[in-house]
C-alpha cells in the first residue's frame, strides 16, 4: 500500500501545485496589483511590458469572456479591477509569459493611471460614514437595559484585536490545463474546490461541468485558502482559456502577504453588569468588524462572532450588535476560529475589568459564570452539557492552579526585574457551518477485487489529518487495516457540490459520508457471506481482515469474500450523502439551533516577563480539552498544540501593520510568528468521560484550541500588574514586547 500524507511529508515526497511536472508549452502568470488604496482607474500603460522578451499577453477586465465577478456571499469582488480600485494590491492585470521571471518583469513594467481618492482604513470610521457591506445585525435575549439599570456593578469599556497573517507554508497557487472539448482542469491550492469551480465557470461563461478542480493537498490553509484561493485559480484559468495553453500562477511570499486578506481586526464597545457577588446579569457588546474592501466571508465571520458573544458563560440578558465595515484594505477572510476568538477576547476583557472593580481574581468570575446544561444562548440554542465546568475544574485540580498562584506570588515578591503571571482561559465553540445548507457532504467508495479500497470525498487535506480520520473510519467499517484504504485527490468530477473544508467540519461531514458508503458495501458483503456460510446476516462480522460467524472464525478472509462477491456480481462501489441532522439557523429571526454541538475546554497559561526590557516567555500552557471519542488521538494532540501556538502568536507577537493602506509587515523580516524556541511547553489532557457526539470521528478539534491562546494575553497582563502598573485602559492585542514595554513605562494607560 502506498503511504499516506504524514509519511510522504517525512520522506519529502509530497507534491504541491508548484512541484507538478511542467507540461509542454506551459506559461507563467504574475499579477499587477493596484499601487494605491482607493481611486478611479483611468487606464493601464502596457507598452513597456509588452516589449519585454517572453511576455505573451497582458489580460485586463476587458478580456473576461463571462462575468468579471468572483464574490461568494456578496457579488462585490471583480476578478480584475474595472474603473476603480479599492485596496493596495487589488488585481488590475495578469501578465502571462514564457517564464516566471519574464512575467514578473512584465508586472514591474506596467503603469496604472489612477486618480487617487481618500481611503478609509478604520472600522469605526467606516461605520460613521455608513460604509457597511451588509446591514448591521443584532442577536439578543432577555432585557439588557433593565438588567444593567439594576446591576450592582456595571463596567464599560472598549477593546481592539489586531489582524493575523495565515503564513501557510505553501503560498497561493494554481495550474490551469486546457483539455479537449473546451474543458478546463485546474489544480488549485484551495480549501473550497466547488467555490473555485463555480467562480471560474462564471468568469469564462461556461457550465460548471466544463471546469474540473482537483486538489491533492495544501501546504497549510487555516482559512486563508477558502475564498482567498479563488482569484488566483480564476486568473490562471482565464489565461489558459484565452491562450489555449497550460498556465501556472504561484504567488511569491511577499505578494501573498501583500495581496491576500487575513484575520479580521475588531474594535468593540462593551457593558457588563454583575451582582455584588460577581454573577453576570447583563452583557452588551457592539462589534466593529474591519471587513476590508469586499465581503469575502466577512458576513459569516461576523455572524459567528455574534453567536459566540457570550463565550463560555451563561448569561440571561444579552444584546450583541455587529457591524460589517467596508474599508480600503484587502478583504479580510476566514481564519482559524472564524470570528469566535475576537468575540471571546472582548468578554474576557470585560471580566478582567470587573475583577479589578470587585477586587477578585478574574478566575473567580470565570468559574462562577460558566455555562451549564440548560443555559440558552442568545440565538435560542440550549447548552447540552456541563463540560465547560468539568474542564475548568479538571484544569484547576490536575494542574494545581491554586498552588501555582501561590508560587507565582512568592516569586514576584522575591524578584524585582522578572515577574510571572498566570491566567485561565475557558473555551466554548460551536461546530457546524452557520449557513445550514453547507452542512452536507458526499463520498464515493470503491472496493477493488484484491481487497484494497479507494475513497473520494470533498474533504481537503491541508496538514490537519482529515484524510487519516476518513481512512480510519472506512477501515473500521470493513474491519481492515488503515493501510488498505487510500484517499484519492479531491476532485469536483468525483465529489460534486462540495462544502469548503472549514469550520472544523471536514472530518465530521466527510468521514460520516464515507462511513455510510462503506457500510452500504459492507452490508452487501455480509449478506453474501451469510449466504455462503448458511447463516443469518446478523451473525456475520468483519474484523481484523477476516470474516466471523456468530463470533467464530471462518476460512474467509476479507480479500476472499470480496473476490467471491465480485464473481457473484455484487456491487463493490457505493456513493453516500450525509447531512448534519438537527440544525437550522434562521437569519430573519436571528434564532435557531446553529450548531450540531459545542466543544469545551480550559487552558492554564504561565508566563515570565522581563520588566526592564518588556520581553517575555510563554512558559507553559496546560489544558483539558473535550475531544469526545476520537479515532486518532495523535492527530488531535497535534491540532491542540498547533492551535495553542497559533493563538499565542495572535495574542502576543504577530502584529499586522498597515500605513495608508500599504502593508508594512509584508515579509518574514517584519512579521514575526512563534518559532520552535518561542513555543511554550504544553500539557494536553483530555476531558474525563467525555460526552461524544453520534458521528464517527469524535468531536472537532481544528479551531477550538486556538482560543486557549487568549490566556497568554491575560497572563502577561497579570505579570505587568505585578510590577505595580495599573494597566487599566483599553485592552488591545497583540501584547507585543513593544506594547508591554510602553505599559511598563507608563506610556500607555
Amino acid at each position: 500500500m502506498k503511504p499516506q500524507d504524514p509519511l510522504l511529508h517525512v520522506l519529502g515526497q509530497s507534491v504541491y501545485v508548484d512541484d507538478l511536472p511542467e507540461p509542454a508549452g506551459m506559461l507563467h502568470a504574475a499579477v499587477f496589483g493596484s499601487p494605491v488604496a482607493h481611486g478611479h482607474l483611468r487606464g493601464l500603460d502596457v507598452r513597456q511590458a509588452r516589449a519585454i522578451p517572453g511576455v505573451v499577453a497582458i489580460l485586463t477586465a476587458a478580456d473576461v469572456p463571462g462575468r468579471n465577478q468572483i464574490g461568494g456571499m456578496v457579488q462585490d469582488e471583480p476578478l480584475l479591477a474595472d474603473g476603480a480600485v479599492h485596496f493596495v494590491g487589488q488585481p488590475v492585470a495578469c501578465v502571462v509569459a514564457t517564464s516566471r521571471e519574464a512575467a514578473h518583469r512584465g508586472v514591474a513594467a506596467l503603469t496604472a493611471d489612477i486618480d487617487e481618492l481618500p481611503g478609509v482604513f478604520e472600522p469605526r470610521e467606516a461605520h460613521r460614514l455608513g460604509q457597511l457591506i451588509i446591514p448591521s445585525r443584532t442577536m439578543a435575549c432577555g432585557d439588557v437595559d433593565a438588567a444593567l439599570a439594576t446591576a450592582a456593578v456595571v463596567v464599560r469599556g472598549q477593546t481592539r484585536t489586531g489582524s493575523q497573517e495565515h503564513l501557510y507554508l505553501e503560498t497561493q497557487g494554481a495550474l490551469a490545463l486546457p483539455e479537449e472539448g473546451g474543458r478546463l482542469r485546474i489544480v488549485s491550492s484551495t480549501q473550497a474546490p466547488t467555490a473555485v469551480q463555480r467562480a471560474v465557470a462564471g468568469v469564462l461563461g461556461v457550465g460548471m461541468h466544463d471546469v474540473e478542480v482537483d486538489v491533492t493537498r495544501l501546504g497549510g490553509g487555516f482559512g486563508g485558502k477558502e475564498d482567498q484561493a479563488t482569484p488566483w485559480a480564476a486568473l490562471a484559468g482565464l489565461a489558459a482559456w484565452q491562450l489555449r495553453a497550460p498556465v501556472k500562477l504561484v504567488l511569491s511570499r511577499e505578494d501573498d502577504m501583500r495581496m491576500t486578506g487575513k484575520r479580521h481586526p475588531y474594535d468593540a464597545d462593551y457593558a457588563l453588569g454583575l451582582t455584588a457577588d460577581g454573577d453576570i446579569v447583563a452583557w452588551q457588546v457592539e462589534f466593529f468588524q474591519n471587513a476590508g474592501a469586499s465581503a469575502d466571508l466577512s458576513p459569516a465571520v461576523l455572524e459567528r462572532s455574534l453567536l459566540h458573544a457570550t463565550a463560555s458563560y451563561g448569561i440571561a440578558n444579552v444584546r450583541a450588535i455587529g457591524h460589517c465595515c467596508r474599508t480600503n484594505l484587502p478583504p479580510f477572510t476566514a481564519f482559524r476560529g472564524f470570528g469566535g476568538p475576537q468575540a471571546m477576547f472582548v468578554l474576557e476583557s470585560a471580566l478582567d475589568h470587573a475583577a479589578r472593580v470587585l477586587g477578585v481574581d478574574r478566575s473567580v468570575l470565570q468559574q462562577r459564570n460558566l455555562t451549564r446544561t440548560g443555559d440558552v444562548q442568545p440565538c435560542g440554542m440550549p447548552i447540552r452539557s456541563d463540560n465547560a465546568v468539568r474542564t475548568f475544574e479538571q484544569v484547576i485540580s490536575q494542574f494545581g492552579f491554586a498552588a501555582k498562584q501561590q508560587e507565582i506570588a512568592a516569586f514576584n515578591a522575591a524578584n524585582r526585574r522578572f515577574k510571572r503571571g498566570a491566567a485561565l482561559m475557558p473555551v466554548c465553540f460551536g461546530i457546524s457551518f452557520t449557513t445550514t445548507f453547507l452542512n452536507q457532504a458526499s463520498a464515493l467508495v470503491h472496493v477493488y477485487t484484491d481487497g484494497s479500497i479507494a475513497v473520494s470525498t470533498g474533504a481537503v487535506e491541508m496538514g490537519q489529518g482529515v484524510n487519516a480520520k476518513i481512512q480510519a473510519a472506512v477501515a473500521g467499517v470493513f474491519g481492515v487495516a488503515d493501510a488498505r484504504v487510500r484517499l484519492e485527490s479531491t476532485s469536483t468530477a468525483r465529489a460534486a457540490n462540495t462544502s469548503p473544508t472549514a469550520a472544523s467540519s471536514g472530518a465530521d461531514l466527510n468521514a460520516a459520508a464515507a462511513a455510510q458508503a462503506a457500510q452500504e458495501i459492507a452490508q452487501r458483503l455480509k449478506n453474501h457471506a451469510a449466504a455462503l456460510l448458511g447463516c443469518q446476516e446478523a451473525a456475520i462480522a468483519l474484523a481484523d481482515g477476516r470474516v466471523t460467524a456468530n463470533g467464530a472464525a471462518t476460512e474467509w478472509t476479507f480479500e476472499k469474500l470480496v473476490q467471491a462477491a465480485y464473481f457473484a456480481r455484487v456491487s463493490l462501489s457505493a456513493q453516500a450523502h450525509y447531512a448534519t441532522p438537527g440544525i437550522l439557523f434562521n437569519r430573519a429571526t436571528e434564532s435557531g439551533v446553529a450548531f450540531a454541538y459545542h466543544v469545551f475546554g480550559t487552558a492554564l497559561t504561565e508566563v515570565t516577563l522581563d520588566a526592564l526590557l518588556g520581553t517575555y516567555t510563554i512558559d507553559r500552557v496546560s489544558c483539558v480539552h473535550d475531544v469526545g471519542t476520537s479515532l486518532r488521538r495523535d492527530i488531535d494532540r497535534g491540532q491542540v498544540e498547533g492551535g495553542i501556538v497559533q493563538g499565542v502568536g495572535w495574542m502576543t507577537m504577530e502584529e499586522v501593520v498597515y500605513r495608508d493602506g500599504k502593508l508594512k509587515s509584508a515579509n518574514l523580516g517584519t512579521y514575526k510568528v512563534p518559532d520552535i524556541l518561542a513555543a511554550p511547553a504544553m500539557d494536553v489532557a483530555w476531558l474525563e468521560q467525555p460526552n461524544a457526539p453520534s458521528h464517527v470521528t469524535g468531536k472537532a478539534v481544528g479551531e477550538p484550541p486556538l482560543m486557549y491562546g487568549i490566556g497568554a494575553y491575560f497572563a502577561l497582563l497579570n505579570a505587568i500588574r505585578a510590577c505595580g502598573v495599573a494597566a487599566d485602559g483599553m485592552l488591545e492585542a497583540p501584547m507585543t514586547p513593544e506594547r508591554a514595554l510602553l505599559l511598563l513605562c507608563g506610556e500607555l494607560p
